[in-house]
């Protein structure tokens, strides 16, 4: 896949490559597992992916904020947020990919 943004279908077309089923059926899996972790952070669950990471939908409370162009106050309301914690696997990964791609060591120093 090129650098830029994945999609729906791109993800698809990766599962159609791998797994052997149908486009139709990719994509099909593909919406179901993606309904299933909606549906559970949308009943306030955690989804935890082994080796990736975890989604979790967290309260934040009332607060004040501040207009920055007017400096103004403004009352924010309370609502829920979507986190995403990524896995130390993960981390690794995409550490190590940088460091190939910079053409050097995954270990920085500074």
């Amino acid at each position: 896949m090129a650098l830029g943004t994945v999609t729906r279908a791109e993800l698809g077309e990766a599962v159609y490559q791998e797994v052997g089923l149908s486009r139709n059926e990719s994509a099909e899996l593909l919406e179901l597992v993606l309904n299933e972790i909606a549906g559970a952070l949308e009943n306030g669950e955690t989804v935890k992916i082994s080796s990736f990471g975890s989604f979790s939908v967290r309260r934040k409370g009332r607060r004040i904020g501040r207009n920055p162009k007017t400096g103004e106050e403004v009352p924010i309301l309370p609502r829920r947020v979507l986190v995403f914690r990524p896995s130390q696997v993960l981390k690794a990964h995409i550490n190590e990919a940088l460091g190939r791609a910079e053409g050097g060591s995954a270990t920085r120093t500074g």
